[in-house]
């Protein structure tokens, strides 16, 4: 099956390596237009980001780099503002953007614990609600959102992670309902790949069989027609 995007706009978050990187490539090269947002540092670059948009440009593709932060609501808005002048329309939301604060839930604090859930399901829902009204508008949206099999099944010091996780799961079974009589399809992923992420928390061999590229069919299936 042929799977055509030209004419789409898509927003990948945490794209700057790994799963979202991946995602990134694979949707510009079945024709979307595709903004790389991967998180800003303190001097406001984005090094990362910039590399997978050249890489999409030098492929012929067209693609904007943004730096927000999916855990600040007013920077998310600005994201997608930029966006809708730029292309004005975003058909395709990858959910991607994450980090890890790994500690038994006896030596987490509460700053690991929530700025986990801020990132992950907080950044997931702000950047949710920021294309909803656009996508409704439109009568047409596909948001895929990065669930893990940590949320499904757990995983010794991460409960902050797998809560989060696992949130997207309800969040996403409730948006589905909502957005099917306007043609916005909701789904996760719950992956497990070898990035930056689990480097050292998987065997060599297994690290390498499980590249993020054998992940990005899965998103660009959910997120075309």
């Amino acid at each position: 099956m042929s799977i055509n995007l030209e004419g789409r706009v898509a927003i990948v978050t945490g794209a700057g390596q790994g799963l979202g990187r991946s995602h990134a490539l694979a949707l510009a090269a079945h024709g979307a237009k595709v903004v790389v947002n991967d998180l800003a540092t303190a001097d406001g670059s984005c090094a990362n980001a910039e590399a997978v948009a050249a890489e999409i440009r030098d492929s012929g593709g067209e693609a904007l780099v943004n730096g927000t932060n999916v855990a600040d609501w007013g920077q998310v808005q600005d994201m997608v503002r930029q966006t809708m002048e730029t292309w004005g329309r975003i058909d395709i939301l990858i959910n991607n953007a994450g980090i890890l604060r790994d500690k038994s839930f006896l030596k987490m604090s509460m700053d690991d614990f929530r700025e986990v859930i801020d990132v992950h399901l907080m950044g997931t829902a702000h950047c949710t609600k920021a294309v909803w009204e656009i996508m409704r508008s439109q009568a047409y949206g596909r948001i895929v959102m990065t669930s893990s099999s940590t949320g499904l099944y757990g995983n010794f010091g991460q409960a902050n992670y797998g809560a989060a996780k696992m949130a997207m799961v309800g969040m996403m079974n409730t948006l589905d309902k909502e957005g099917a009589k306007y043609n916005i399809h909701v789904n996760c992923l719950a992956p497990t790949a070898g990035t930056a992420m689990t480097e050292g928390l998987i065997p060599e061999t297994l690290f390498k069989l499980l590249a993020p590229e054998t992940v990005s069919p899965g998103v660009v299936f959910l997120a075309s027609e």
